[in-house]
């Protein structure tokens, strides 16, 4: 993480001692690094769980926004397009600036600079709030995707140096408090948003205020733990031993992406439209249709952190196959279920799909450790910036085919789990 580090290209393949390992000494997806950690090797859960709760307050907020699609939707006359796009704004903007920023933190990590990134969320928020036109709306979406873009990449590093070699466990916690707050967004708009309106979003801006407050103790706390490691002789850059040659790293990756692709373009099925197919096909209130995404959402908070420690023992290629593949079964039932079926599926469904996210993002950052803000912020941005533009692509296709359509077809997208088996052998193994 240290400036002058080569880039992926130039990656160095030294062996150096495992301090990441499972209980028989085998590193969890089959390579080793060594992450800054504190000589004790035990996480540093009070950064941890700031870290949690700072990531819970920024994704209730960017949760606000498709909560409240159907209200946007009537109030500016929108078709599935341009609610698609809406989300297309906040997603790409945050999926372009995430590499970018990423990797100019490794070079220079800028913790202080998440505070500013959600003063751009807060600025966003306010706009939403009173947005008169399409336009004003598409520009907030677009504000609340900068703050997210400047919060993830230095975010993911602090999770990472404070793990001490559980980087499942360390992900997941970090991760479960983005869960938690995309999910609960939805159940705030049920109670707050719909019955007063878009501009009681607003109310929403102590939120931000509190998440910037935070954001600045955790930053100031890393602050002081990298100038410890600094002065350690003990600590050590990461330093991949996987032994790949850069040709199979590259390989390795464009797996992983085609893997997020399949996960991130099935779940923006649900976050962007699972509320209309929902009012569509059963005739539900807007209210339960939010409680049901609320469900669907809150369920992946628990799957992430699952998924995340199991990956520690039994290896992040297994949770991946096991997560993506095994979503296929429940996604192809789920369009012929009835109303409380639909509702036990998309709980299995998020439960089971949830927990690949952080497995792929170890899996990559353990191939290239000395780029964690590039990777991090790679994996982030083409998290949200695939999930926009499946959800813009879906949009097209629900205005010429139907929603209920969508649904149908889309649940053939985790068959691309297979392609797991095409991770690097070497790599996979235990």
């Amino acid at each position: 993480m240290t400036a002058g580090v080569p880039a992926m290209a130039g990656m160095r393949e030294e062996r150096c001692p495992n301090i990441d390992q499972r209980p028989g000494g085998e590193h969890a997806s089959g390579m080793t690094s060594i992450p800054l950690s504190g000589p004790t090797r035990r996480p540093l859960m009070p950064v941890l769980a700031a870290l949690s709760l700072a990531h819970l307050l920024n994704d209730l907020v960017q949760s606000m926004i498709p909560a409240i699609y159907p209200l946007i939707k009537e109030a500016y006359q929108l078709d599935f397009v341009q609610i698609g796009f809406i989300t297309l704004a906040f997603q790409v903007t945050s999926s372009l600036l995430q590499p970018i920023l990423g990797y100019l933190t490794d070079r220079k990590p800028w913790p202080y600079a998440m505070v500013a990134g959600m003063g751009a969320t807060l600025l966003g928020l306010v706009l939403l709030s009173y947005a008169v036109s399409y336009e004003m709306v598409l520009i907030a979406a677009g504000l609340v995707g900068l703050g997210s873009a400047v919060f993830h990449p230095e975010a993911t590093r602090m999770a990472r140096h404070a793990a001490a070699g559980r980087q499942g466990l360390a992900q997941g916690v970090f991760q479960v408090g983005g869960h938690a707050g995309y999910a609960t967004g939805p159940l705030l708009a049920a109670a707050v948003v719909v019955p007063r309106g878009q501009a009681s979003l607003v109310w929403f801006s102590i939120v931000v205020l509190v998440a910037m407050a935070l954001m600045a103790w955790t930053a100031s706390r890393y602050a002081a733990f990298r100038r410890s490691q600094v002065s350690d002789p003990g600590a050590h850059e990461d330093v991949a031993r996987h032994g790949l040659p850069r040709g199979r790293v590259l390989f390795a990756m464009a797996i992983l992406i085609v893997l997020l692709l399949s996960k991130n373009a099935y779940q923006a099925a649900f976050t962007s439209y699972y509320t209309f197919y929902l009012i569509e096909r059963f005739g539900v209130s807007v209210q339960l249709s939010q409680v049901m995404l609320f469900l669907f959402l809150f369920v992946g908070a628990i799957g992430v952190i699952i998924g995340g420690m199991i990956g520690d023992r039994i290896g992040r290629d297994r949770v991946i196959w096991l997560s993506i593949l095994g979503t296929l079964p429940f996604a192809l039932m789920l369009p012929m279920a009835d109303l409380f079926w639909t509702g036990v599926l998309s709980i299995v469904i998020s439960l089971v799909l949830s927990s690949a996210f952080s497995s792929i993002l170890i899996y990559a950052i353990d191939l290239v450790p000395h780029r964690v803000g590039l990777v991090g912020g790679l994996f982030y941005g083409l998290a949200f910036g695939l999930g926009g533009i499946a959800a813009a692509a879906i949009g097209a296709l629900a205005d010429r085919i139907g929603i209920i359509e969508v649904f149908r077809l889309c649940a053939w997208l985790p068959a691309l789990g297979l392609l797991t088996f095409l991770l690097p052998k070497g790599a996979r193994s235990r």
